[in-house]
């Protein structure tokens, strides 16, 4: 998965450089409520700007289906960024043209006009083949951004390098979502913890009753399959469970909260993993050399359903081995409990991390190891 760097574009003074960059950050009332994606692209755009180059931003900002919308417009970040990366330029929203999304070559050549070098520092919309993505590399000599980078040789060293015991913790909603991760995982950890949602279809597929907790039926022969092949999966010894009439994120509305085994009553939602399941996870994750982590145990954002998701960030910031976040919720998750500056390495793209450990490539990294001009030719 080598991809060029920023030094392999050679002499930058006086030259224009595009950067695709991943600032797509929340804003409520349209203000930024977490700069985090602006400030991680800033020691990329300072390298571009201490070499002399005049740099241009772009990045696309939630999803407008094509046309200018002022909901998503590019003024809070273009103010930010100002701050932090003072001089340099950023384009209006590349969502706002339909060509961004569909690698138009006529929007590819207006986004690249008057450019002499491109750069992408976008990792977390590097799985997806669009213009800003993949087309300039066809064009212009094209490195990755330090961030870029840094994502490609710690991702990409897990399915490679990881030092021994390798411990994999697997959350989210879903089995269909990662299936394809997990599969990839199986392949080189030594065990791999389930947690959060997906948990009760790997449960079901063991004979176990969930109640009303989340359940693909169609996966329970998948999960079956997985269970069956001897994989090191590790499950939840116990749950905390929702009674009838409770409401996720809303305790005024009632509903006993307790600790069950992995059977669950009638009515019964499992929405965490139970104490003594945090703790077998827990001296799993503490004998590990690297951990990677992607997905919470529960529902984090309810205090009540908080506390398997906590134990597990606790868990894995208190590890003496190599600490991977994988993004997305869990990066989340590790930013609300305050852990997040204690793990060795938290993603900026959930997606983007889980498609490059499964797939081991992504369409931007490809991009980038295309055949490049020499500067100043095309």
């Amino acid at each position: 998965m080598d991809v060029p760097q920023l030094e392999d574009l050679g002499d930058l003074n006086g030259r224009r450089v595009l950067v695709r960059c991943d600032f797509n950050v929340p804003l409520a009332d349209g203000v930024i409520t977490d700069d985090l994606r602006i400030r991680a692209a800033v020691p990329t755009l300072r390298y571009l700007t201490d070499a002399g180059a005049h740099v241009t931003a772009c990045s696309h900002l939630g999803r407008p289906k094509g046309s200018p919308d002022p909901a998503y417009a590019m003024d809070p970040v273009r103010a930010r960024l100002a701050e932090l990366a003072p001089g340099v330029d950023l384009l209006e929203n590349l969502r706002f043209d339909p060509g961004e999304t569909s690698d138009d070559p006529v929007f590819v050549e207006r986004l690249i006009e008057g450019q002499d070098a491109y750069v992408n520092d976008a990792f977390g919309a590097s799985h997806r083949a669009h213009a800003s993505v993949v087309g300039p590399p066809r064009h212009l000599p094209s490195a990755a951004g330090r961030l870029l980078a840094r994502e490609v040789e710690v991702l990409g060293g897990l399915r490679s390098s990881a030092r021994r015991p390798f411990v994999g913790i697997m959350g989210g909603a879903k089995v269909s979502d990662k299936l394809g991760v997990i599969e990839a995982l199986l392949g080189v950890v030594d065990e791999l913890i389930v947690g959060g949602g997906m948990c009760f279809t790997f449960l079901a597929a063991k004979g176990a009753r969930v109640g009303s907790s989340l359940l693909e039926e169609d996966m329970i022969e998948t999960c079956a399959r997985l269970l069956d092949s001897g994989a090191p999966i590790r499950l939840p010894m116990d749950i905390t469970a929702l009674g009838p009439g409770g409401k996720i994120g809303d305790p005024s509305a009632g509903g006993e909260v307790r600790q069950v085994g992995t059977s669950m009553p009638e009515g019964w939602m499992g929405l965490d993993i139970g104490p003594g399941s945090a703790v077998e996870f827990c001296d799993l994750i503490a004998e590990a050399r690297t951990v990677l982590w992607n997905g919470p145990m529960g529902v984090f954002e309810d205090p009540r359903f908080a506390a398997g998701t906590r134990t597990v960030a606790d868990a894995v910031a208190d590890c003496r081995g190599f600490t991977v976040v994988g993004g997305g919720d869990s990066a989340a998750a590790a930013r609300q409990f305050g852990v997040d500056d204690r793990m060795d390495h938290v993603s900026t793209g959930g997606g983007a991390a889980l498609e490059l450990i499964e797939q081991g490539d992504l369409p931007g990294l490809a991009a980038l190891r295309g055949e490049r001009p020499a500067m100043g030719d095309e």
